[in-house]
């Protein structure tokens, strides 16, 4: 004989009472997708199910680019894209419009082929380090270390924070009266004016941007590692194989796959690099730390003669330049893995 609980039965029936709406809401969607099973039948209804993300991908992506792509084709200063007038591919002739490609200066839109310079530049020098240290920093996060998990939480907790708060948590940092040349100053040292020399900004946007998005990158580096099964680094260790001959020789052949969608990852950020930059230095000195990103919003928006046309040409070729990069990625990294499989 089952004993009374007191008040058990006032909580299965509050229980009852809350599943009452959700039943009601079941039985009135069972019928319509019973009927839309008959009629596509059960392969169908993945596209079904599918069709809602498509229609959001269609509208804020798709729709968004060929919107771009017309106005590429057209000229003038109005915002709309009725108002504006069709000039074909005078935009892209406009950017291509240089007697060296290698020389700003000789080119029609100078500013232009400066921010790709500069963005140039930054890809190589930000992806390199940032997955250099990424991955020391997820293979030290993986060891036995004293309190791990907070030093997981501490080299992730950049990434929590806007862009635009991390140029600012910097340029505080940075200014001429800011905490570094403060406490560089308490030291007897001479203060620096970071943000206003050329070759220091340059490299503030780098360290900057390092700094707010490892920890991501980290998160899935460390991913990978973890699940690499321990047993490979033991018969390792029973064979005598040093750890650097292991790091080569398992680490980093199964960690692959994670660093590939690392790399494509922090290059598409890289070369659309924007928030930080512009609140950290806003593209100075001069055109010093002029990204193409930034180049493109000023060209659109920012400045008084403002050319959407000549803007959307130069992201459209950035977006195809992306394209071709991230190919060429997936291709060598499918590449690896099907030589590594024949092996």
């Amino acid at each position: 004989m089952k004993a009374d609980v007191p008040g058990g039965g006032g909580g299965s029936g509050l229980g009852e009472a809350a599943m009452v709406p959700v039943r009601l809401l079941m039985g009135a969607i069972d019928a319509p997708l019973r009927w839309v099973q008959r009629r596509l039948g059960i392969g169908g209804m993945a596209t079904f199910f599918l069709m809602p993300n498509m229609l959001i991908f269609g509208i804020f992506v798709l729709l968004p680019f060929f919107i771009n792509f017309a106005y590429s084709m057209t000229g003038g200063t109005a915002l709309f894209l009725p108002d504006r007038s069709f000039v074909g591919a005078e935009q892209y002739q406009r950017l291509f419009d240089c007697a060296n490609y290698t020389d700003p200066n000789s080119c029609a839109e100078d500013t232009f082929w400066t921010a790709v310079g500069n963005t140039t530049w930054f890809v190589l020098l930000q992806v390199s380090l940032m997955i250099l240290f990424s991955l020391v920093t997820a293979l030290i996060l993986n060891r036995d270390l004293l309190a791990r998990s907070f030093w997981r939480a501490v080299f992730f907790f950049p990434v929590l924070l806007s862009p635009v708060v991390v140029g600012l948590i910097w340029k505080w940092i940075l200014q001429r009266q800011g905490l570094l040349n403060f406490g560089l100053y308490s030291l007897g040292l001479e203060p620096h004016t970071w943000l206003n020399d050329r070759n220091w900004s340059f490299a503030a946007t780098v360290g900057v941007s390092i700094w707010a998005h490892m920890g991501f990158y980290t998160l899935i580096l460390l991913a990978g590692l973890q699940a690499i099964p321990k047993d490979l680094y033991e018969a390792a260790e029973m064979d005598g194989t040093r750890p650097a001959r292991a790091f080569w020789r398992i680490t980093l052949p199964l960690l692959m796959p994670n660093l590939l969608v690392v790399v494509v990852l922090v290059l598409i950020r890289a070369v659309q690099i924007f928030d930080e930059v512009y609140v950290l230095t806003g593209g100075g000195p001069g055109t010093s730390t002029l990204y193409l990103t930034q180049y493109i919003y000023e060209t659109g928006f920012a400045t008084q003669l403002r050319n959407p046309g000549l803007a959307a040409a130069a992201s459209i070729l950035m977006g195809v330049v992306l394209v071709i990069l991230t190919l060429v990625q997936l291709g060598l990294g499918r590449k690896g893995e099907n030589k590594g499989g024949r092996k």
